[in-house]
């Protein structure tokens, strides 16, 4: 049977100071970040001992050149809801913490949105006379350079990587038709906005293999990154980066529940004869992400060609078979498993039938739609510079400038939800421990990680709290524990760490 699939979004935000072109962003997301850790109670930094980011999954290690030293010098801060957020090179970052189901998770994104308002705000009130710092949720500065949006999925470290590449490939190049956040012309080498007035995906311009390790240059379809940041010998941790920055709710939970599906599918052998093997897949993602009407086509090794939506039906289909006989509870559960079956199949008949008509659940249709609608109305051309500002405007986070919000697009979550979820974990995975330990013992928590919590108990040495298994740490299981004990010293002892 598929292990659960634990999963989670880390997003780098764009990041601008209006007025001010020479701004360095190093320094903008550092003020950003310092504006929400200065409103609250207490800060605590993140624990690098277990990062390593050069293990290939295919089975050696590339030097990283020492990157880690030095993002230690950079703000870098865990959250009371287990979250991490940092400076991650030039961007500001939150990695929200691991959640259970995709609909969590959907939930955990949004707060993250939420953290970046704050900090905005925060930013505001520790220099009211200074410029602002703007956030924007998206994947591109349309100078030719691209940030990204990665999600990561628990997996059986049994399933050899091999199998996983070839029954994955088909889908992520596809699945863009439904999860793409939408982008007004190309940044691909060459290519003219009257070429590609508009296209599906804000990344598929920026991958150029098929399989590998980098993440910021020659991007791959399948990212080779080995950190499983849990037991190695059970689990694995599967990095993608090839998804955008998705502001719908629905959206964001289709991509993280349709995955999630097709990884459980991969690890019970669901999909060893599906028979889809794309000829280029690289420049397959662009052909699609550059048509919205759909009919672009990719061949396959047997000669057959296929579009994208017949793609995504046939792993639709073999989710139907899958989940009969499996059961939903890699996902969370039958509910959840059984409602993004039904939200997916909708949605591809939908696009079937009348795309357009999905404005109020996916990305790229309604910034389409948006698009097209404002041209028409002050008979514009796309090579407008109005239109490249409408598409950046459309990821604003700040709810008074951002388009998406004042579309009205279908919510999963209320207001009330997101902002608690800023604050308190999710409680049913290890993130709970850490958030709720973060909450309770601020100044005794050195420091933490995925997957362990290093205690300060006014003696040496540091007390390490292991964490290896990311369905441990729950609110079930350690909550009352959690809330009896005054100390953490009775929390050590109790844990017999």
């Amino acid at each position: 049977m598929a292990v659960a699939k634990v999963l989670g979004i880390e997003t780098e935000y764009g990041i601008t100071v209006p007025g001010v072109p020479e701004a360095n962003p190093i320094t903008a997301s550092s003020s950003l970040i310092n504006g929400y850790l200065a409103q609250l109670a207490g800060r605590t930094s993140w624990d690098f001992v277990d990062e390593s980011p050069g293990q290939d999954a295919r089975g050696f290690s590339v030097d990283t050149g020492g990157n880690i030293e030095l993002e230690t010098h950079l703000v870098n801060a865990v959250l009371t809801n287990g979250a991490r957020l940092y400076v991650d090179h030039a961007h500001p970052e939150y990695s929200s913490p691991e959640c259970r189901t995709p609909r969590e998770a959907t939930l955990y994104d949004k707060a993250g949105e939420e953290v970046m308002r704050r900090a905005m705000a925060g930013v505001a009130a520790l220099n009211p006379h200074g410029p602002a710092i703007v956030v924007y949720k998206n994947n591109s500065d349309r100078k030719g350079n691209s940030y990204g949006c990665h999600e990561n999925y628990l997996m059986d470290r049994q399933v050899p990587f091999g199998r996983i590449v070839t029954e994955l490939v088909p889908f992520f190049v596809t699945r863009q038709i439904v999860v793409g956040a939408g982008k007004v012309g190309s940044e691909a080498p060459g290519v003219s906005i009257r070429e590609v007035p508009f296209q599906l995906s804000q990344r598929a311009d920026f991958f150029e293999e098929e399989v590998g390790l980098e993440t910021t240059l020659k991007r791959p379809i399948i990212n080779t990154r080995d950190e499983p940041h849990s037991d190695s010998q059970r689990f694995r941790r599967l990095h993608v980066i090839l998804g955008d920055a998705n502001l719908s709710e629905v959206a964001t939970w289709l991509k993280l529940g349709t995955t999630a599906m097709v990884l459980a599918m991969i690890e019970d052998g669901e999909l060893e004869d599906l028979g889809i093997s794309i000829v280029d897949p690289v420049g397959s993602l662009r052909r699609l992400s550059w048509d919205p009407t759909l009919k672009a086509t990719v061949t396959l090794a047997d000669g057959r060609t296929m579009r994208g939506l017949d793609v995504q039906w046939a792993y639709r289909e073999r989710a139907e078979r899958w989940l009969d006989r499996f059961g939903g509870e890699a996902l969370g559960g039958d509910d959840e498993a059984h409602a993004i079956l039904e939200e997916w199949t909708d949605v591809l008949g939908t696009l079937e039938r009348d795309p357009m008509s999905l404005a109020d659940r996916l990305d790229w249709v309604a910034k389409w739609s948006l698009v097209q609608g404002y041209m028409e109305r002050h008979h514009l051309d796309i090579t407008d510079a109005r239109i490249a500002a409408l598409d950046l405007q459309y990821h604003d986070v700040r709810p008074e400038r951002s388009l998406q919000r004042r579309l009205r697009m279908r919510r999963l979550t209320t207001d009330e939800e997101v902002a608690r979820a800023t604050t308190e974990p999710p409680p049913s995975t290890r993130a709970y421990f850490r958030g709720r330990c973060l909450a309770r013992f601020p100044s005794q928590v050195a420091a933490a990680n995925w997957d362990s919590m290093i205690f300060d108990v006014g003696s040496d040495p540091l007390r390490r709290v292991p964490m290896m298994d990311p369905l441990r740490g729950t609110k079930e299981l350690v909550g009352t524990l959690l809330e009896s004990v005054g100390s953490v010293d009775e929390l050590l002892e109790a844990l017999g760490a």
